[in-house]
């Protein structure tokens, strides 16, 4: 069966862009977690040396495991027929920024549907990459929405960038390491949500 061009223009970006997340953490996620676990039974085994470079394999492969897990709830599919338990989310959200000079205060202690929890994720990249010095974010939920309050010793936050969260447009002219803008952008559109910012010097605050 061919499929004409028409058909591929009219492909919601969105949704397929999600499927192909989906599809690149899904299958990555696996190879990974083997990865550490061979290194811990070797090392368990006696089969390879203890020391730094043992340690630096272990913790890469944790970061990497656990930011796959992120962005594969990031940059999914929403389902809302799936719900992710409270503690679920809380360890996926500090396991992404465990890395970081990041301070992470969750607050959200409730089981949401997948799709909600994206809202969130995305919401917390957007903060991540506007403290690019590192500092303190807080995550909390009220009357069905996220607010993430974040400070730091400089904000670096392009008002065009964040405008795609109101706004979102066509996605030339923002770099790899901003999609998230227009992702949770496009995704608050679908659930009718309109995000709300406010930019300071070296604080901000988002409400989605």
């Amino acid at each position: 069966m061919s499929v004409s061009a028409d058909a591929v223009a009219t492909e919601p970006s969105a949704d397929l862009a999600a499927l192909i997340g989906a599809r690149i953490c899904h299958d990555l996620v696996s190879p990974v977690g083997a990865i550490s676990n061979g290194v811990e039974l070797l090392s368990l085994a006696g089969a390879a040396p203890s020391g730094p470079e043992l340690s630096l394999v272990s913790e890469s492969c944790a970061s990497a495991e656990a930011r796959l897990r992120f962005y594969r709830l990031a940059f999914g599919t929403p389902s809302s027929a799936e719900v992710i338990a409270a503690g679920e989310i809380a360890r996926l959200a500090a396991g992404y920024l465990a890395d970081t000079r990041l301070a992470l205060d969750w607050r959200a202690d409730e089981a949401l549907p997948r799709g909600e929890v994206q809202l969130g994720f995305l919401a917390l990249m957007c903060a991540d990459a506007a403290l690019p010095r590192g500092g303190a974010v807080q995550v909390t939920r009220a009357g069905g929405r996220w607010h993430v309050a974040a400070e730091g010793p400089r904000l670096a936050a392009d008002p065009a960038v964040w405008a795609q969260l109101s706004a979102p447009g066509p996605a030339e002219g923002l770099a790899p390491s901003q999609v998230e803008f227009l992702f949770l952008g496009l995704r608050a559109a679908a659930a009718g949500r309109r995000p709300e910012t406010r930019l300071g010097e070296r604080d901000l605050a988002l409400t989605v």
